[in-house]
């Protein structure tokens, strides 16, 4: 019938297509435990996406992270301006970096930056999705759920440790 001969490539050519169009997941690893140092490199890897043409949106656990990374992010460093908007704000014009909680997200699908401790919702229409991970045990714990949640479901995961980092307040290189 439609069996494929013996052999064939076929099967492992269609997981190469399905991978290439699934959401790429990469996890950071910060060398520090305070969720200061999280949004702060937050910061510098929204900036870093938006510099590279991409449009972010960063995914708050809740409305009052939301909101301390719309302020963070007007003063993170003195020399950078990121534009962006906090979604839900009255009036608010479409920006390359948009910022929200819950369910409702950014209109576009280029990148995700996740804040909190679960698998944020939509995830999976977004081209990528970076996973910021405090080095302290309830945060290294929570990952490794996500870490299992997207392995599970085949997402292609990429890990970076960021240890060589002297504080969240340096470069983000990758």
């Amino acid at each position: 019938a439609d069996a494929l001969p013996a052999g064939s490539r076929e099967p492992r050519r269609r997981r190469a297509e399905h991978a290439a169009r699934m959401t790429r997941i990469d996890f950071y690893l910060l060398p520090v435990s305070e969720p200061h140092g999280k949004l702060s490199f937050a910061c510098q890897l929204a900036e870093k996406a938006w510099l590279s043409g991409h449009q972010v949106y960063v995914h708050g656990s809740d409305a009052a992270e939301a909101e301390a990374f719309d302020a963070l992010l007007w003063s993170f460093r003195d020399t950078s301006f990121v534009p962006h908007r906090l979604l839900g704000t009255p009036g608010g014009e479409p920006a390359p970096v948009e910022i929200g909680s819950g369910e409702a997200g950014a209109d576009h699908h280029d990148v995700m930056i996740n804040l909190g401790t679960e698998v944020p919702p939509l995830c999976s229409r977004f081209e990528r999705v970076a996973e910021i991970v405090l080095n302290d045990a309830e945060a290294l714990a929570a990952s490794r759920r996500r870490w299992s949640f997207y392995k599970d479901r085949g997402y292609p995961l990429q890990h970076h440790d960021m240890q060589h980092l002297r504080s969240a307040g340096d470069r983000a290189d990758s």
